[in-house]
């Protein structure tokens, strides 16, 4: 474990995959990690394992569709150490055919990926730009730059958050926040993903899957912590990332 820093890194959306391997990488480093999602008691495992390696580690339920938890989440991370890092991790992938897309679901799906995205970098920008530094991520999909058949809702929202990201980089970069959006563009190696391509294309397929075709959570973990020791004379806004297999 390394020697302790006098920093938080927070993450928004701390699910099983992503969101807890950006965690472990930054506890690893010695941040305290301030991790939420909408069950505090699905990050008891995450806590867990991280405050075992020791690492710290404080959870947080919230919606990061209300601008009133996404304030209190990062006031409280901000309050245990000077607040570094920011990572917008909020997923809402679903897939409805157009006509089947209800208005409820449009609208869920923007606000969780694209207001909430706008609520948390607008909300860690006030935090941050009185030092004048740090780090704020989010992390954007195929469907950022790329519709879908079926993916309505989702295209647009994550296509919204990736035009809000580079508005927010274009104004605060000058002022030392480094902001960036990072496009994963492949399936994560995750239960979800396996299961669907043993649907799709049968058990099989899946057992003949060549190694590294899937993305590692921890992989793409790796990817943040690199953006968020980048100097700033050689700041990335956007990274794409896919295995070494995958067509674009």
């Amino acid at each position: 474990m390394a020697t302790s820093r006098n920093a938080t890194a927070a993450v928004i959306g701390a699910g099983d995959y992503i969101g807890a391997a950006i965690a472990k990488r930054f506890a690893a480093d010695g941040y305290t990690v301030v991790v939420g999602r909408r069950s505090e008691e699905k990050l008891a495992p995450l806590k867990a394992e991280i405050e075992a390696a020791g690492g710290a580690c404080v959870a947080r339920a919230l919606d990061a569709r209300k601008e009133e938890d996404i304030t209190a989440f990062l006031a409280a991370a901000e309050a245990v150490a000077p607040l570094e890092v920011v990572i917008f991790n909020v997923g809402a992938n679903v897939r409805f055919p157009l006509l089947e897309t209800t208005e409820r679901v449009f609208r869920k799906v923007w606000e969780m990926v694209c207001y909430g995205g706008f609520l948390t970098g607008r909300e860690a920008a006030r935090i941050m730009l009185p030092r004048g530094r740090g780090s704020i991520f989010f992390t954007g999909a195929t469907a950022s730059v790329r519709g879908g058949a079926g993916y309505a809702a989702f295209a647009s929202a994550k296509a919204g958050l990736r035009a809000m990201t580079q508005s927010m980089a274009r104004e605060l970069g000058p002022q030392g926040i480094h902001v960036a959006h990072l496009v994963i563009d492949a399936g994560v190696d995750t239960a979800f993903v396996r299961d669907r391509i043993k649907e799709a294309r049968g058990a099989a397929a899946l057992e003949n899957l060549p190694p590294d075709t899937l993305m590692n959570p921890s992989s793409i973990a790796e990817a943040y912590w690199r953006l968020h020791t980048q100097t700033r004379d050689a700041w990335t806004f956007e990274l794409d990332l896919r295995p070494f297999a995958e067509t674009w």
